[in-house]
């Protein structure tokens, strides 16, 4: 049986993107054992807009501040703060942030750690 964990952000690596943007995997099967989803951080600074990316799973996200869209292959989709996002399994999506703050946004996926995923 696994214990609880408590994984802070400073402990675990930043995965960088554009614009000094950067997100970090905090709960994932390589800071725990015996876990069946996982959970990330990231901080989108303004002007930012990510490369389009589908997962194998569906994916969470909740914003905490910051305002953007979730673009997809037809539409954008426009988030602020307080907003759940649900990505379906095999969408194609990127985030961007429209606004003048930093997008702030936790998300996860039914999945132990970053779950299988195409770039565009």
């Amino acid at each position: 049986m696994s214990d609880v964990a408590v994984i802070s952000l400073e402990q675990v690596d930043p995965i960088e993107l554009p614009h000094g943007s950067w997100s970090r995997m905090l709960v994932t099967d390589k800071q725990t054992e015996g876990n069946r989803a996982s959970l990330g951080y990231s901080v989108f600074t303004p002007g930012t807009e990510l490369t389009p990316v589908k997962h194998e799973t569906e994916e969470v996200a909740y914003v905490v501040s910051g305002r953007g869209e979730l673009r997809l292959d037809d539409r954008a989709v426009q988030f602020a703060p307080g907003d759940a996002l649900y990505i379906p399994a095999d969408t194609w999506h990127a985030v961007a942030n429209t606004g003048a703050d930093e997008v702030i946004m936790v998300f996860g996926f039914p999945h132990p750690d970053y779950p299988p995923t195409e770039r565009r």
